[in-house]
């Protein structure tokens, strides 16, 4: 079975990672799916976005059960050209679970056959978001504690050309 985990991992973080490698437990083959959104401002590129992700994903022993594509428009209709049957989305509060319920019941509309898949973030992971991360880095904090060794460094450059 096939599921893919939409997002815009703006950049990756270790919450991120801990659902990737879960739900690669779970399934024969998770797409990580980097959704191109007009409507949001990111500071990587689609493709630096995947570098990062794939960075994080080499050596890892769910590798192999792991693709990272790019996507734009209806997340479910991409699910659909892939042959995937679920959408996974992590949960970490309340007010996420609000906003991917809505999302999941458009989803269910538009394509009754595609599950969405919500996968509770771990305590210590809850509180993470791509956001947090760029706030703590932009205002001088230490963020090894929340994205990967292998692209802190990459990360930490990017970050610096906005302060």
């Amino acid at each position: 079975m096939k599921a893919c985990y939409p997002g815009t991992f703006d950049p990756v973080t270790k919450g991120h990672l801990d659902i990737i490698e879960r739900a690669a437990g779970l399934y024969d083959e998770v797409i990580v799916l980097i959704m191109r959104n007009p409507r949001k401002k990111c500071t990587f590129t689609e493709d630096e976005r995947k570098a990062l992700i794939e960075a994080c994903l080499a050596g890892q022993p769910y590798a192999d059960k792991v693709r990272v594509d790019i996507g734009s428009g209806l997340t479910v209709e991409y699910v659909k050209k892939i042959g995937a049957k679920t959408i996974i989305r992590g949960i970490r509060a309340v007010s996420d679970y609000e906003y991917e319920l809505q999302q999941a019941t458009a989803n269910q509309i538009l394509a009754p056959e595609i599950e969405t898949l919500f996968m509770i973030a771990k305590p210590m992971y809850s509180f993470l978001s791509s956001s947090v991360v760029k706030e703590i880095a932009l205002n001088g904090g230490e963020i090894a504690p929340y994205i990967p060794t292998e692209i802190i460094e990459q990360v930490k450059e990017k970050l610096s050309q906005y302060e």
